[in-house]
């Protein structure tokens, strides 16, 4: 089978001619999937095999689906995928960087998961005509995620939803965000997310738990360095340690 999902919980089924095809997303994925609305227009970028566009068509939670990739071998592999399960009538694929391949206002919501904070950062910023035409971004960085926040919240977005998805012992998370004017109200949720309580318990105590312990090594290392520039990042540091610790205690 093409599409090696694992999740059995996320199944769409049909049927062209004689085979049977299925797809099973992974806890990761759905979740991305599970936060677009329906009936928008979708772009994913960086679809990489394609699996998200043939998951929202194949659902019928959107009526067309642009799938870019900066990268021909993966983008012939989804166009493939489109057309095994019959959508190339309601999808189209592009070559190139980010939302450059996208015009303004020809979509309604943005996927881009999978890349780091930055990157997702510099894809936005140079593509600033299209954005201010998207209902929604749908972003799952695997790095910089609280500069990722900061950058949204500079540039004229309120953040939404704040995710965790669990996925191969990995905590992932997901930023909805829509235009508007976010409240700040601490420090601390540029790292957390502005909405931990909305997660699973379990989920969240688990997430901010590695936040501590991440925060206490770093702490570790910095006190072993007894150079004059450390002295000021220990303080930044400490105050993180305390801001993690109340959070852990609320929730």
């Amino acid at each position: 089978m093409m599409v090696p999902f694992v999740n059995d919980n996320s199944i769409a089924k049909f049927k062209r001619g004689d085979l049977e095809l299925s797809i099973k997303l992974t806890p990761r994925l759905q979740k991305i999937v599970d936060q677009v609305i329906e009936g928008d227009v979708v772009a994913d970028i960086g679809t990489d095999h394609g699996y998200i566009p043939i998951y929202l068509l194949k659902n019928k939670i959107s009526p067309f689906v642009i799938a870019g990739d900066i990268n021909q071998k993966p983008l012939e592999s989804a166009e493939n995928n489109i057309q095994k399960y019959a959508l190339s009538d309601v999808a189209e694929t592009r070559l190139g960087s980010g939302l450059s391949i996208l015009k303004p206002g020809e979509v309604d919501t943005v996927i881009v998961a999978g890349m780091g904070g930055l990157l997702i950062s510099d894809l936005l910023t140079t593509s600033k005509k299209v954005v201010e035409k998207l209902n929604t971004l749908i972003l799952q960085p695997m790095q910089a995620q609280p500069e990722l926040r900061k950058y949204l919240i500079n540039n004229g977005f309120t953040i939404e939803k704040d995710l965790l998805v669990k996925e191969d012992h990995h905590i992932y998370e997901i930023i909805v965000a829509t235009h508007g004017i976010q409240e700040i109200r601490d420090q601390i949720c540029y790292e957390i997310g502005f909405h931990i309580n909305s997660n699973p318990k379990p989920l969240a105590i688990e997430f901010i738990s590695g936040k501590i312990r991440a925060t206490k090594m770093v702490i570790e290392n910095i006190s072993n360095n007894a150079s004059e520039p450390s002295v000021e990042k220990l303080k930044e540091m400490n105050i993180k340690l305390k801001k993690l610790e109340e959070v852990l205690e609320c929730l």
